[in-house]
């Protein structure tokens, strides 16, 4: 994103309405509309969505107002709250769903209709509108009433299986990345629900179950079995063979991939730099027998490089490894810490971070913006996340509600 400030009349998705009933299953989805110029409004029970509660907290102080997470899955959103256990709750949101392109929701199965304000409910009033429902295992099937978290999420899914390495427990992703994969299928099919709607008049129910989400991040390992009969395994904790893997130096580590299958060039290009360099004992590394892949996968290979390797390694910094390797062409990178990446010289010239904002901090922070650029109409944020009601009088007006209305609704506990 570029640091000049964008308008938001610029954005592609101007003039979009969607009304985020999610959790934290499905408020990323809600952003990624939000971010690209959508009115999002988040609607919130009364005490706050479940990801209000969810670390990390500023200052690692607990709060409704404090989870930096909650504040960046819904930036770029106007926040309202509302009771749709209540009558008054449910007849406020068909009122906002008259209006709107798209809702996204996570409730379970039924939830929705059981309160007068599911998608066939709100198609009565709207026939264009789109629901997009993003539940644990889809709305039908014998599983549909399930529960999940993240964890569950990657452990039906199958995901789980193959993260870690094979001498220790499968091991969870960082970032709630099952939800992450939910929310991101979820927000393309209703944009393309969304473009329909458009072209034909008519809207639909889009159904993204999370399990079935996170099972086509295994790419090919459903086929291997399929197939072959064989499960794919985790990879093991050290190098599958020489020369390939990670690899610790002076400020941490570095994944580096001299030897694939067959006779890798890089492979004489590392060995010519390792000599320039004057690596200790590279001259161990010349026989014959490091041209033999079944000799690179044995233990004694895997040692040995890893012993000359990481004893030179150990006195270079990961920036300079990696400058120097992709000067020579080897496949060497770094392994980025949060704190590299904000300092990382290609994200910053694109402008992927920008400032984050909180009316906690006293002075904005740093947090992702968008991995793509659209050239004539940019990614925005809009604006911080909300506060908890912070917008509900202000939405409440839009769609007529009287002051004395409203006033009635607040004390009743409907709205707040």
């Amino acid at each position: 994103m570029s640091a000049v400030a964008v308008p938001a009349a610029a954005a592609a998705l101007t003039g979009l309405r969607v009304l985020d009933l999610s959790g934290a299953m499905g408020n990323y989805a809600g952003k990624l509309f939000g971010d690209m110029g959508a009115d999002v409004l988040l609607v919130e029970p009364p005490g706050g969505s479940e990801l209000r509660r969810e670390p990390p907290f500023i200052d690692d102080r607990a709060g409704i107002e404090r989870s930096l997470e909650f504040a960046y899955q819904n930036s770029s959103k106007r926040g309202i709250c509302l009771d749709l256990d209540t009558a008054s709750g449910q007849r406020l949101l068909r009122e906002l769903a008259a209006g709107a392109d798209l809702v996204i929701e996570t409730a379970p199965p039924g939830w929705m209709a059981a309160r007068g304000i599911g998608y066939d409910d709100l198609a009565r009033l709207r026939p264009q509108i789109v629901v997009a429902s993003i539940t644990p295992f889809g709305q039908t099937g014998p599983y549909a009433q399930m529960e999940a978290t993240d964890l569950i999420g990657l452990a039906m899914g199958g995901l789980l299986w193959m993260g870690g390495y094979q001498d220790a427990a499968p091991t969870q992703a960082h970032g709630n990345q099952a939800f992450k994969c939910a929310a991101m299928y979820g927000a393309v099919a209703a944009m393309l629900a969304v473009t329909d709607a458009e072209l034909t008049g008519q809207g639909q129910h889009v159904d993204i179950s999370l399990q079935e989400s996170v099972t086509l991040a295994l790419e090919n390992a459903a086929q291997t079995y399929d197939l072959e009969g064989v499960v794919r395994k985790r990879p093991l904790s050290d190098q599958r063979f020489a020369g390939y893997g990670l690899f610790k130096c002076k400020d941490g580590y570095i994944y580096l991939g001299s030897r694939g299958i067959g006779n890798s060039p890089a492979w004489s290009r590392s060995l010519q730099w390792f000599k320039d360099e004057g690596m200790e004992g590279v001259e161990r590394l010349f026989g014959a027998e490091w041209s033999d892949l079944g000799y690179l996968k044995t233990d004694e290979a895997r040692e040995v490089f890893g012993e000359l390797f990481m004893r030179w390694s150990m006195q270079h910094g990961k920036d300079w490894l990696y400058s120097e390797g992709q000067k020579r062409l080897i496949p060497l990178a770094p392994v980025s810490t949060p704190a590299d990446l904000l300092e990382n010289p290609q994200l910053q010239a694109r402008g992927v971070f920008v400032d984050f904002v909180h009316p906690l901090l006293k002075q904005a922070a740093r947090m992702p913006g968008a991995p793509y650029v659209l050239s004539q109409t940019p990614w925005h944020m809009q604006r911080r996340a909300p506060l908890l009601g912070e917008h509900t009088a202000e939405v409440l007006g839009e769609i007529g509600v009287s002051n004395e209305e409203m006033s009635r609704l607040f004390s009743a506990g409907v709205a707040a």
